[in-house]
C-alpha cells in the first residue's frame, strides 16, 4: 500500500473534523473534502441524510460530488482527490466514478464500518469495497485506504451504541 503524504494526512484529518461536525448537527458521522490538483479545497461536505430532512442519498460523498460536478467537468475533476472519513459505499463510489474524480483517500474500511454499525437501521452498510465498484468501470480511479484507522474509528466512537433521540 502507498504511504500517505503529509498533505494527504492533513486533508484526511480535515474530513474527520467535517464528519464530527455532521455528527454534532444530528447527522450520521461522515465527512469529506474534494481537493483540486493544486491542493485547494474545492468542496467540504458532511452527511445530510437525517437533518434537515431524511434523504437516503444525503451521504457526504454523493452530495460533495454533486456539488463539484455542477462546477467542474470530468476532465477537470480527473486531477481532484476525494478525502473521506470512511470508504465510499457503492452509491458514493458510483458518483465518484461518474463525476470523473481521479483519486479517493479514505479512513475506515466499509467492512470495518459494517462490523461497527451492525444492523443499525440508519446505516445498513454493505460490505462492498469501492475498489470493486471502480474495477467494473472503464476508467481508473486511484484508491488509498484504509488510512489513519484509529483516528477514523474515533469519529464513530459510541455513535452506533448510544441511544438516539429523534
Amino acid at each position: 500500500m502507498t504511504a500517505l503524504s503529509k498533505r494527504d494526512e492533513s486533508h484526511l484529518r480535515a474530513a474527520f473534523r467535517v464528519a464530527l461536525r455532521a455528527r454534532e448537527e444530528g447527522n450520521l458521522p461522515f465527512g469529506c473534502l474534494i481537493v483540486d490538483g493544486e491542493d485547494n479545497v474545492a468542496v467540504e461536505q458532511g452527511n445530510i441524510g437525517l437533518v434537515p430532512v431524511r434523504d437516503a442519498t444525503g451521504h457526504a460523498e454523493t452530495t460533495a460530488v454533486r456539488r463539484a460536478s455542477q462546477r467542474w467537468a470530468p476532465p477537470e475533476l480527473a486531477s481532484f482527490t476525494l478525502y473521506t472519513s470512511a470508504e465510499p459505499c457503492a452509491m458514493c463510489a458510483g458518483a465518484v466514478y461518474w463525476s470523473g474524480i481521479g483519486r479517493v483517500v479514505f479512513g475506515l474500511r466499509e467492512r470495518d464500518l459494517k462490523a461497527l454499525t451492525g444492523n443499525h437501521p440508519d446505516n445498513p452498510t454493505m460490505d462492498l469495497p469501492c475498489r470493486e465498484v471502480f474495477a467494473r468501470g472503464q476508467r481508473k480511479v486511484e484508491v488509498l485506504g484504509p488510512n489513519l484507522e484509529e483516528e477514523a474509528l474515533a469519529v464513530f466512537d459510541g455513535y452506533w451504541t448510544s441511544p438516539k433521540t429523534d
